[in-house]
């Protein structure tokens, strides 16, 4: 567990800090598990890539003040992820979460999912986010719309349908 820092964030249920390499256990279980990694972008991963990833995601805070948040209890069980990344296919800066399958369905994916998305706009200074989801995923849906994104397009890739969430504020209205 690290010190916290500015890029922190705590709420009455959880610890929210950047990425780091003490994470990398943690890490490369959750995204190798197909129960929590099979939807995101580019699917369930290797110890290798999750290490690439993982470097990219700490050098991400350091060049944009923004990246992915490992996500814990206050007592400090690992139970997901969430954060900010860029998009390969340039739709945008785009929010992102998994969490392990035993820590869904109490509401924790929407409160670290809102407070991200609150830094985006308040914080980093980002007035346009993204979010993208299968359409088949209707839990990843009500997370995003529980936290007032938007469904703004839709998409087919490899025949599965990708709905397009939003949020727009102006920077300054965190």
């Amino acid at each position: 567990m690290t010190a916290l820092s500015a890029w922190s964030m705590v709420t009455g249920r959880l610890r929210m800090t950047p990425v780091g390499y003490w994470d990398l256990r943690d890490l490369v279980a959750l995204k190798g598990d197909p129960r929590a990694f099979a939807q995101m972008l580019g699917g369930v991963r290797g110890p290798v890539q999750v290490a690439e990833e993982l470097a990219q995601d700490i050098q991400d805070w350091g060049r944009f003040g923004y990246g992915m948040w490992s996500v814990r209890a206050l007592r400090g069980k690992f139970l997901g992820v969430t954060g900010l990344m860029h998009r390969p296919d340039g739709r945008g800066v785009a929010l992102r979460f998994a969490f392990w399958p035993e820590a869904r369905g109490v509401g924790l994916a929407s409160e670290a999912a809102g407070m991200a998305l609150n830094y985006a706009h308040g914080v980093a200074g980002l007035s346009r986010v993204i979010a993208v989801a299968r359409e088949d995923n209707f839990a990843s849906r009500m997370v995003l719309g529980s936290i007032g994104m938007a469904e703004v397009e839709r998409f087919s890739r490899e025949g599965i349908i990708r709905l397009v969430y939003q949020s727009v504020r102006s920077p300054s209205a965190g």
